[in-house]
């Protein structure tokens, strides 16, 4: 497949017919975690700073994530106990691509983790501390650093009111809909900005910092880069349309990885509600409408969508207990899925199936098996190891209603296993739902084994903020 981008208008264009209105040493183009984030660390090397937003609020694909960042080597992983290394998190990235990635760069990034999570929380009062209820795929120990809620749009708050003590400017409702560049050797002179009453401003600058996120809102360029995604449900902020590709490309940048994306296997069908992996981390299983488990849940979540696609109807059901259901109540996304009426529960597995469409006999079946390895009888055919956590118990079961698989970009379904079902479905949001903060109200206040259903999705290009490496 050639890497070139699907013809899009390039969106570069002659300084000659630029109207600065303005000129600042650093302009940063996206308010999300990586924008606002920027445009501190500009500020105080003392650059004058300005950030373009495209919302009437800072908020981006962050906001629609956990906000959990992965650091070794913290002082809050010591306070734990927890011996950790730039060197053990870069060979887990490694590990984790398959020797694909470049392991110049993971060094270089798990070598900044630490300074950078205690940069936020000292400098700009980001109140992260270590997340030590579970351990995330892929990490061989426990680094990943969150807000008390463990959700983006609690750590975008705290990233905005940092913005906002610094006293950066950041202009909302700005779409930057072209960059300014030398015909003669590409040098970026400043950017075109369209406000809501369609006018048009200029902005000049000496550096432009790229916050854009990725394409997974180009169903274009997703069909393109990664095919293989491109059915999966689109869980990500509307504006992620390539654009600093796009322009990047037409200034003869080269591209690296480009077809690599964030999945996320667990999306609570009909909610838009992330359900987080620590649920099949601790023990819990999806299976598909036939009652079958179809791969290694474990090996992480964002392998887990491609697999959740495949299944009948693009829908998978997360199968848990009582148990998980009280650890996954730390998370606010959790406590969401519950207000939204996201999870069934049944006695056994034959009331499970009646609930969810699930095959009553294959379901049965599934549970047994799943009980008998984790007492250490027999081998997982997909290879997972269920003898170190508890599965779920084969009565008092709780259900999640469908869940789909979500990319940076996503559309697809995927399920877990633990009594609960939850449904999940593809969702696009739209500008006025802000990411997705807004719940259902309803509340279940039942108690008792459940079971959630989950599907695939996907983001185009780049990393998310719910990337577990």
């Amino acid at each position: 497949m050639s890497d070139t981008a699907p013809t899009i208008g390039s969106g570069i264009l002659d300084p000659s017919d630029a109207r600065y209105s303005g000129n600042v040493s650093v302009l940063v183009v996206g308010g999300g975690g990586c924008g606002l984030t920027a445009a501190l660390s500009a500020q105080q090397a003392g650059a004058e700073v300005l950030v373009l937003e495209r919302d009437a609020s800072t908020l981006g694909t962050t906001a629609m994530s956990t906000g959990l960042i992965p650091a070794a080597g913290t002082r809050l992983q010591r306070e734990r106990g927890i011996d950790d290394s730039a060197e053990l998190f870069a060979a887990d990235i490694v590990r984790k691509t398959g020797g694909q990635t470049d392991p110049a760069i993971a060094l270089a990034l798990a070598e900044a983790s630490a300074a950078t999570v205690e940069w936020l929380i000292d400098d700009h009062a980001v109140p992260l501390s270590l997340v030590d209820s579970f351990l995330y795929p892929g990490h061989s120990v426990k680094r990943m650093h969150g807000t008390p809620n463990r959700t983006g749009s609690e750590l975008m708050a705290g990233l905005a009111a940092a913005v906002e003590r610094r006293g950066i400017d950041v202009v909302t409702e700005a779409l930057v809909e072209g960059v300014f560049a030398d015909p003669s050797d590409g040098r970026v002179r400043g950017v075109r900005v369209r406000r809501p009453d369609q006018t048009h401003e200029d902005f000049a600058c000496d550096a432009l910092v790229l916050a854009c996120c990725g394409f997974g809102g180009n169903a274009e360029m997703v069909r393109h880069y990664i095919p293989e995604i491109a059915d999966a449900t689109f869980f990500g902020h509307p504006g992620n349309k390539g654009d600093a590709i796009r322009w990047g490309l037409a200034l003869g940048a080269a591209v690296e990885d480009i077809h690599s994306y964030q999945g996320h296997g667990g999306l609570a069908a009909g909610r838009g509600i992330p359900i987080l992996w620590p649920l099949i981390m601790e023990g819990g299983f999806q299976v598909n409408v036939r009652g079958e488990r179809f791969s290694n849940e474990a090996r992480g979540y964002s392998e887990q969508a491609v697999d959740v696609v495949a299944q009948p109807g693009h829908v998978a059901w997360d199968i848990y207990d009582e148990r998980l259901h009280r650890l996954m109540l730390e998370f606010d996304d959790y406590r969401d899925a519950v207000e939204a009426r996201a999870i069934l529960r049944a006695e056994d597995p034959v009331s499970l199936a009646a609930l969810t469409g699930i095959d009553a006999a294959g379901l049965t079946a599934t549970v047994e098996s799943v009980a008998a390895l984790a007492r250490g009888e027999g081998q997982d055919r997909f290879g997972r190891k269920f003898t170190s956590k508890m599965a779920p118990m084969a009565a008092r079961c709780r259900i999640f209603l469908p869940v789909v698989a979500r990319l940076a970009v996503c559309r697809a379904r995927a399920a877990q296993a633990t009594w609960r079902a939850m449904a999940c479905s593809r969702r696009r949001l739209s500008a006025d739902s802000r990411a997705g903060l807004l719940r259902d109200s309803t509340t279940d206040k039942e108690k008792g084994p459940v079971g959630s259903a989950t599907g695939p999705c996907r983001v185009g290009g780049v990393t998310s903020a719910q990337s577990s490496l």
